[in-house]
């Protein structure tokens, strides 16, 4: 076993974590700011959780950034957003790279503007062949979205449409499925994010807004990750052991 995956298995921690970023707006909102600056924020939010993942040895981390549903906000706060992501990305692009992190942006192009998936492009091309964390960024994604559109190539190319095609047509592959699934606000349920993905994924719910989400609240629900015991449909370990 490499030293990094023994590691993990030594601290019972995931291989890959998902993390759904809510509670920006209301952030903002709590503290009579702009919806925007609770964007901003989260950012840097994001910028800590990839540290305490990188320091943590953990090889994946897909981040919930902009869902297909969310275009039914306000002109606004779209058009805000979608200049965030290029103003963040070329603010940490150099640093990202420095540190071997591979970008990949998972969801449909379709409807973003030129520059935006121009931007997207270009830094997973530069980042491809990095050895470091994979983050995935989903942006303009949905669960459904992802499930129709890996269904629609396989039907296409005359493929058999099975579990194990399936799963390497879905925008997430070749990545293993998320260990663990955060969400952030209080809120609990999955938001079209990864539905095929997350079917036996251990789910966390952090009362936290996305923004006040750092290294200690990750440790908190790794803690709790490492407490449970992972089934998988399976019967628990305790109950086959029996009393002792």
């Amino acid at each position: 076993m490499p030293a990094k995956s023994a590691k993990r298995a030594a601290h019972r921690l995931p291989a890959h974590i998902a993390i759904v970023m809510d509670g920006n707006g209301r952030w903002a909102q709590q503290r009579h700011l702009p919806r925007l600056a609770g964007h901003r924020r989260g950012v840097d939010a994001l910028k800590s959780v990839i540290q305490a993942c990188i320091v943590k040895d953990i090889p994946v981390l897909t981040v919930f950034a902009f869902s297909s549903e969310n275009w039914s906000r306000p002109k606004t706060e779209i058009k805000g957003l979608m200049n965030l992501i290029r103003v963040a990305l070329r603010k940490e692009f150099d640093a990202l790279h420095k540190q071997g992190i591979r970008l990949r942006f998972l969801g449909s192009r379709q409807g973003l503007e030129p520059g935006v998936c121009a931007v997207l492009d270009q830094a997973e091309c530069a980042t491809e062949s990095n050895p470091g964390l994979v983050l995935n960024v989903c942006f303009n994604y949905g669960g459904r979205w992802d499930i129709v559109d890996a269904a629609s190539r396989l039907a296409a190319t005359g493929q058999a449409i099975t579990e194990s095609s399936m799963q390497a047509a879905l925008s997430l592959a070749p990545c293993p499925d998320p260990d663990l699934l955060i969400r952030t606000g209080d809120e609990h349920r999955l938001s079209n994010f990864l539905l095929w993905q997350c079917a036996y994924s251990e789910l966390y719910f952090s009362p936290l807004l996305w923004p006040d989400f750092d290294a200690a609240a990750l440790d908190a629900a790794l803690a709790d990750y490492a407490a449970r015991e992972r089934r998988f449909g399976r019967t628990s370990a305790a109950a086959v052991a029996g009393p002792v």
